[in-house]
């Protein structure tokens, strides 16, 4: 395969990362959710953001490392698959039907441990190869980050699912903050950064939220702790 094909690749995953954001949208609002669509939303989940990603990068970079490429390019994917069937279980209730999605997600998505490989790919292709991503000496650092996404993903790590966005200052704070980010990315580096940026500042929230209720948990149970004075 050629660059152009990975471009390719790559393009094709993007829609399907866009269509992804829409289809369980637009079942709630039709509400026509079901168990089967449940089912079904996720072995295209697999396929599209677990399958497809694993063989594409390994293809672009991680096969030149032979088994080790590709023994990393198959725990991402299966990585994809349990977290996808995880998701299947906390997202039914007890007669199998789709319950209300909550404000946390467990563990990093599926299309956004997918979309960080994606955007590589792209940002690498928008720079004509300049950052020589899938050079020899950088395949060790892209098997590191495949194998932190695939950790990400079926961690038991809180990922904010935002479906219960409402139109208040913080929201509107957000919202400005991620379009001034992104803008100001796209006209110091290149459009195809604006993916890597968003899917990095995603990841990068996770991860606060969670360091910063792990240190809560730690305080109240330091403060609990403390035996009364006499």
């Amino acid at each position: 395969m050629v660059d152009d094909d990975y471009y390719r690749a790559s393009i094709m995953l993007v829609f399907s990362l866009f269509f992804d954001m829409l289809d369980g949208r637009v079942a709630r609002l039709t509400k026509t959710q079901s168990a089967f669509g449940l089912q079904i939303d996720s072995l295209a989940d697999a396929i599209c953001f677990g399958l497809a990603p694993a063989l594409l990068v390994y293809r672009w970079a991680l096969s030149q490392k032979g088994d080790l490429g590709l023994g990393i390019s198959f725990v991402f994917a299966a990585a994809g698959v349990v977290r996808l069937a995880r998701f299947n279980v906390l997202s039914m209730d007890t007669a199998g039907q789709p319950t209300k999605p909550g404000k946390y997600i467990v563990g990093l998505p599926v299309p956004g441990a997918a979309g960080v490989l994606i955007s590589l790919i792209l940002a690498n292709h928008a720079m004509a190869g300049e950052l020589r991503l899938n050079d020899a000496k950088y395949v060790y650092g892209l098997m590191g980050l495949t194998v932190f996404l695939s950790f990400l993903m079926v961690s038991t790590i809180k990922f904010r699912s935002f479906k219960d966005l409402r139109l208040n200052v913080r929201s509107f704070l957000l919202v400005g903050f991620v379009i001034a980010s992104s803008a100001y990315v796209s006209v110091r580096t290149k459009p195809a950064f604006v993916l890597v940026w968003l899917l990095a500042f995603y990841v990068g929230i996770g991860l606060i939220e969670s360091i910063y209720r792990l240190l809560r948990r730690q305080n109240h149970v330091e403060r609990t702790s403390i035996p009364p004075p006499a």
